[in-house]
């Protein structure tokens, strides 16, 4: 039966301090893990709700999003007086199921030079379904939603808008989806290095290369060219994990009086850290709507 015919609808209440939604148009998802992320969701919800789902995330009815080891819990103001409670919750995998993709993730140094880089590979889904899992949710069973709203079905628009929203903090953090699906990207790294620094020792002796080194006035005429194409080039844009990380590379400054160099400045560093990312997706909504 079409979504009316159970519930007629209802204005929601309006809120002041909601999440509204970057995209007040088109798609949700810039890059192609967060339209993973959305279409996971759209695969379960019928149109309408969708579509209402939308709404409420534009106008930011959804008032508060919080990630904790049980995955994801949100509030989200309908036409009650009372915010209705979400849950959002990916099945973790297994341990045994980790080291299957840790291994075949292991088998390329690509996989690991980019995760390092703090980018999600496009090609990584095809090493979590060569280990027998799916990345993102896949099956019904791998998605479990819940809603304190009196709409019977699962998901509802308030999942729905949770849902988006959620789609938009993907594009700012792809490594969201391995801490839903139970690890952190420190703790995939580590098993990485791990992996890799295994092989080393059990490789056999080998002669080193000699490392052939171009002159620099021979590389002059094509110094700048790109050594490979940038289609499917992905950036992560977000702020660092660790605070001023320059900072606290180059160390302690012994010529700076406490509490130090990295209280004087890290005020500035997060203004400059904020405005950069500001920036940045306002280059990428213009780019959008002129293309």
């Amino acid at each position: 039966m079409p979504y009316d015919t159970y519930f007629k609808p209802t204005k929601p209440r309006k809120t002041l301090d909601g999440i509204k939604a970057r995209s007040q148009r088109g798609s949700f998802a810039k890059n192609w893990w967060a339209e993973r992320w959305i279409a996971a969701l759209e695969r379960l919800v019928d149109s309408g709700r969708l579509t209402r789902g939308r709404s409420y995330a534009r106008k930011g009815q959804v008032l508060s999003i919080e990630e904790s080891k049980d995955g994801i819990a949100a509030r989200v103001q309908g036409s009650r007086s009372t915010p209705y409670k979400i849950k959002i919750q990916v099945s973790p995998l297994s341990a045994t199921e980790w080291d299957k993709v840790i291994d075949i993730l292991a088998e390329q140094a690509i996989f690991s030079a980019q995760l390092l880089a703090g980018e999600m590979p496009q090609e990584i889904e095809s090493a979590f379904e060569a280990a027998k899992v799916s990345l993102f949710p896949a099956r019904r069973g791998d998605l479990k939603t819940d809603c304190s709203c009196p709409d019977s079905s699962n998901p509802c628009k308030h999942i729905a808008a949770t849902h988006y929203i959620l789609g938009e903090r993907f594009d700012e953090d792809p490594f969201l989806i391995f801490r839903l699906r139970g690890r952190t990207q420190e703790q995939v790294m580590a098993a990485l290095r791990q992996r890799r620094a295994d092989e080393v020792e059990l490789a056999p002796d080998e002669t080193e290369e000699v490392e052939v080194v171009i002159p620099l006035e021979k590389q002059l005429p094509h110094f700048w060219d790109y050594a490979a194409p940038l289609e499917g080039f992905s950036v992560s844009i977000r702020p660092p994990v660790i605070e001023i990380p320059l900072l606290r590379r180059l160390g302690v400054a012994n010529f700076v009086p406490a509490p130090g160099l990295d209280s004087a400045l890290q005020t500035a560093y997060r203004t400059i850290s904020k405005k950069a990312i500001e920036a940045a997706f306002q280059e990428i909504d213009d780019s959008k709507q002129s293309s």
